[in-house]
């Protein structure tokens, strides 16, 4: 019998191998109903997403014993406004996901060491909740690294303290800090898994460590301590198609990140897993911009021929971005080019909806071939939002960054300079974010040297002398008479958030500061966060009319008209040079002029009805106005 059913099994395990290699087996003709496969039908729950593989079909997931592919998006809560998560949710619904990935940021989550925060924006569990609502299962990527184009790729920075500390390693001090964040994290976490009747149905163990990969001990450590935290559901992990061997875990689905479909992009995939379903956990839709680069566009058609290739094949994935939204504040992080590139405040990545949320010609060519798939009809589309022009914002009162000195905390004094994060601030976990101002009198001039980080403004007095920064070190000081005071104003542009260049990221004056060789002494040293309460201290100084004409760092502020109903719009500061608007208290983010980013986009949530506070911290000279559009500028 064997012998004559021989021409008939060996052409079938032929086509299963030429399958695993290159993706040659004729596509199925399939049509997709998940309709019954939401958190809002399956409410008795006993079996999660698993993998299922019979020998000679694909393999492929199940949900509660169903067959299911992962329709996936990513959607960053940090990155959206919380008034704007659901129109987005329900945007990523009505495309014909079923899914939203999100990743959780330690840096913002855990601002001060021992200090959590999981309110407003950064409410986690009201976020991954309200998906549920609308009918979307949820992927978690908890890190505790996670990339993201964040500052330090989501670690803390107080971890940059102790110089002994090896991030992402078997490192003590770093295993201590993982362990108590995950402590206070997975204890949320465990409620809105798919077994308790939450959304959740994966989590990934860390971010793309095959990249990284400094400690074999790393990344099974990380398995085994959620696993004891109570995590039941299904655990992946997540690397470039060229790092699953170095990043992948014994016993974890491994998942691959890709721009497009090729030959042999799962070779590595294949090498460490047999007879489980393809997950690409991140299918790059665009990319991010950095500061003096172009702006990064893909193309529609490109990406819909894609993904019709990944649902004919019956292969699942996930969108990165779906959604991009803002880095804002100092959310940044930044690349490393050959030299430090900071990354723009706009993340919006070119993805399937803009920054604001609109739709894209990607949203409705995918859009129509999920219909063309699905045997039930799509949600109807949400509303879109339509943004606002406001009159011309004309800055009538400024403040000189000395004048808002006595407004800023206690300045620290000390023999030697430290970095922004070993200040003995906020609790014992220095400065995170922003900038810091550093005095010393001299009483002669000559050649200055220091390690400044990222960037520096060094005065005499009031008098702007020159740039520090990672390629310049040194300037020369012009002779005067008496003693002066000397002031370095260095700026965190973001920290590095790939590579293990991470290790070395801080910020601040990093040495000692000298002047024809002698060391400075006995520094008065300014920490300028510009959190919400520094902006309503500065309501009581004393502004003064804005000059003609003011070269230096300064507070520009005036008033944005908005109407009964303000709504969303775009902020643009033609003719300003490099900055930060705040609008009512918030960070909106950095402008700067060397582009590719012309314009900052400004929630109407964020907005009061008339009368609005609008300041810009402007480090060189300011422009006449601040003009507002309803496109942003890219």
């Amino acid at each position: 019998l064997g012998i004559f059913f021989l021409p008939f099994i060996l052409p079938n395990f032929a086509r299963r191998i030429n399958h695993l290699s290159s993706l040659s087996l004729s596509p199925s003709p399939f049509r997709y109903n998940f309709s019954h496969l939401t958190p809002l039908q399956l409410k008795n729950r006993s079996v999660g997403l698993k993998t299922k593989s019979t020998g000679w079909t694909k393999p492929y997931f199940t949900l509660e014993g169903h067959k299911f592919l992962i329709f996936g998006g990513s959607i960053h809560y940090f990155r959206v406004p919380r008034e704007y998560w659901q129109d987005r949710l329900l945007k990523l619904k009505a495309c014909g996901f079923n899914t939203v990935t999100t990743y959780v940021p330690w840096n913002l989550h855990e601002p001060q060491r021992g200090k959590f925060d999981f309110s407003e924006n950064l409410d986690l569990e009201a976020f991954v909740l309200l998906a549920a609502e609308i009918g979307l299962w949820v992927i978690l990527r908890p890190g505790p690294y996670i990339c993201s184009e964040i500052d330090l790729g989501g670690l803390p920075s107080w971890l940059l303290q102790d110089p002994e500390l090896k991030l992402r390693t078997t490192s003590p001090g770093f295993l201590e800090a993982v362990d108590k964040y995950f402590d206070h994290l997975i204890p949320r976490v465990i409620p809105l898994q798919y077994s308790q009747g939450g959304p959740v149905i994966a989590l990934q163990v860390e971010n793309e460590y095959g990249a990284y990969a400094q400690d074999v001990k790393y990344m099974p450590y990380l398995h085994k301590t959620l696993l004891q935290r109570g995590i039941v559901e299904l655990l992946l992990t997540s690397d470039g198609e060229k790092e699953v061997l170095k990043g992948h875990i014994k016993g974890v689905l491994a998942t691959v990140n890709l721009k497009k479909l090729r030959k042999n992009a799962f070779s590595q995939l294949y090498e460490v897993q047999r007879g489980k379903p393809l997950l690409i956990m991140e299918f790059w839709v665009g990319w991010f911009d950095r500061w003096g680069e172009s702006h990064h566009i893909t193309n529609a058609d490109n990406l819909e021929y894609n993904v019709s290739k990944l649902i004919k094949h019956e292969i699942s994935f996930n969108l990165y971005m779906f959604h991009g939204g803002t880095n804002f504040g100092f959310m940044n992080g930044a690349s490393y080019m050959g030299r430090h590139v900071s990354v723009v405040t706009s993340y919006d990545y070119d993805a399937v909806l803009t920054e604001a949320g609109d739709y894209t010609e990607k949203y409705f060519k995918l859009r129509k071939l999920l219909e063309n798939v699905s045997v039930t009809p799509l949600p109807s589309l949400p509303k879109p939002t339509l943004p606002a022009v406001y009159p011309p914002v004309k800055p009538s009162l400024y403040l000189p960054l000395w004048d808002v000195l006595s407004y800023l905390n206690e300045p620290v004094k000390l023999n030697q300079p430290v970095n922004m994060e070993n200040l003995p601030i906020n609790n014992g976990s220095g400065q995170s974010y922003g900038f810091v101002l550093y005095e010393t009198r001299i009483c002669s001039g000559g050649f200055l040297w220091a390690h400044a980080h990222d960037i520096a403004e060094v005065f005499l007095n009031e008098t702007i002398i020159g740039f520090l920064n990672e390629a310049v070190r040194g300037l020369r000081i012009p002779q005067f008479r008496d003693c002066q005071l000397l002031r370095i104003l260095v700026e965190n542009q973001g920290r590095i958030n790939y590579s293990w260049k991470m290790q070395n990221e801080q910020k601040g004056l990093t040495g000692s500061v000298t002047i024809n060789n002698i060391t400075l002494e006995n520094f008065t040293i300014y920490s300028l966060e510009m959190k919400t309460s520094f902006f309503e201290r500065l309501r009581s100084a004393t502004w003064r009319p804005v000059p003609l004409r003011y070269l230096g760092p300064a507070f520009y502020r005036g008033t944005l008209k908005a109407g009964s109903s303000p709504k969303d719009t775009f902020l643009r500061l033609q003719n300003w040079h490099y900055g930060f608007v705040f609008i009512n208290g918030q960070n909106l983010g950095r402008y700067w002029n060397i582009g590719p980013q012309r314009t900052l986009y400004l929630p109407g949530t964020w907005l009061h009805p008339e009368d609005n506070e609008i300041i810009v911290f402007e480090k060189i000279m300011s422009g006449s106005d601040i003009q507002s559009t309803d496109k942003p500028m890219l």
